[in-house]
């Protein structure tokens, strides 16, 4: 049987608490408390990283986890420390069966996400989570934007307001083709606002085109 291999990043009495548990563990577990580069977790799996690790050099250790498309799993004794770039965050102090099954979710996680995300040009879909992403931003996106930015994706050509009501809203009697414009138009300007472009969702006179 496959078992997960998972490199901790840590204080010393971290990594050594982590070490007594090593045969108690769901998977293989290495322990490591020096630089973080690419070439040491390139074989492994998940990465395991105590919030001892951001003690030094914030911005530089947070640019080379993102960069990595590992399985990241942050373990904090506080909630403060948030980066949206984790699959599981952990409060410490964390049982055995708690620190097993972290594991377990964040590679199921990642694995669901991996299918819900798609590749819209310069940006990615991810239809889980309801973001649009850029590399170092994101957008949050209502259920309907989501379905917007898929079926502007299936179609090469512009979509009429009414092609867009019929997919989106399927005709229901609230919505009329005010709604697709409201709907187009705050999208637009979130997209604007934050990926600062203009030209994402392109309006022509017989619809609408990414």
């Amino acid at each position: 049987m496959h078992k997960l291999k998972v490199l901790a990043f840590g204080s010393k009495n971290f990594n050594i608490s982590l070490d007594e548990l090593k045969y108690h563990l769901s998977f293989k577990l290495t322990t490591d408390n020096n630089e973080f580069i690419e070439e040491k977790f390139k074989n492994f799996e998940v990465l395991f990283i105590h919030e001892h690790y951001f003690k030094n050099d914030l911005v530089k250790k947070r640019e080379n986890l993102k960069k990595t498309d590992k399985i990241k799993v942050l373990v904090s004794h506080t909630k403060d420390m948030q980066f949206d770039f984790f699959s599981e965050k952990l409060l410490l102090p964390i049982g055995l069966d708690d620190l097993n099954k972290s594991i377990e979710n964040a590679v199921a996680k990642k694995n669901f996400n991996k299918n819900s995300a798609i590749k819209i040009q310069n940006y990615v879909l991810d239809k889980n989570e309801k973001k649009l992403k850029d590399n170092d931003n994101h957008i949050l996106l209502t259920e309907k934007e989501v379905q917007l930015l898929e079926l502007f994706l299936r179609n090469k050509k512009p979509i009429s307001k009414n092609m867009i009501l019929k997919h989106v809203w399927k005709y229901a009697a609230e919505a009329d083709t005010h709604t697709v414009e409201t709907h187009i138009y705050r999208l637009r300007k979130k997209i604007r606002s934050n990926f600062a472009d203009e030209n994402f969702i392109k309006n022509y006179k017989n619809g609408y085109v990414i």
